[in-house]
């Protein structure tokens, strides 16, 4: 059973380690018997699950992406015909090159609540080498 410690799975989660030992106080997190005490890894991600599902999608529409993102954008960048757009999304910065005129025709500004959507047909997984 892969386990991890306190400050590791604050940071998996982009959560303070205070946050994490709340949630072990609460309940909310189960912890082994370990000294110190360590979480359970099937445990940490369904709890990173629920996190990702509590975040409100704006959108008012179906579709068949999965890899939504709701965040708030942080950046924008307009030089010539292109932007750079950056959404905070949790603990996951999301970063989008789109038009210059399709980035001021959705009035993005840092503040602005957005989703990034991503669709990809390559997933590249990798694991620590431990």
């Amino acid at each position: 059973m892969t386990t991890y410690r306190i400050s590791e799975s604050a940071r998996l989660l982009g959560v303070s380690d205070d946050t994490v030992r709340r949630w072990i106080d609460a309940g909310v997190l189960p912890t082994t018997d370990d000294t110190p005490a360590r979480i359970p890894g099937a445990a940490l991600a369904a709890h990173a699950v629920e996190l990702a599902r509590t975040a409100a999608d704006p959108a008012d529409r179906l579709s068949s992406a999965r890899n939504r993102f709701v965040g708030l954008v942080t950046r924008v960048q307009i030089d010539g015909v292109m932007a750079q757009v950056d959404i905070q999304s949790g603990p996951h910065r999301v970063v989008s090159l789109m038009t210059a005129e399709a980035a001021r025709e959705l009035a993005l500004e840092p503040g602005s609540l957005a989703v990034a959507t991503v669709k990809a047909t390559t997933v590249v997984i990798e694991t620590p080498k431990d």
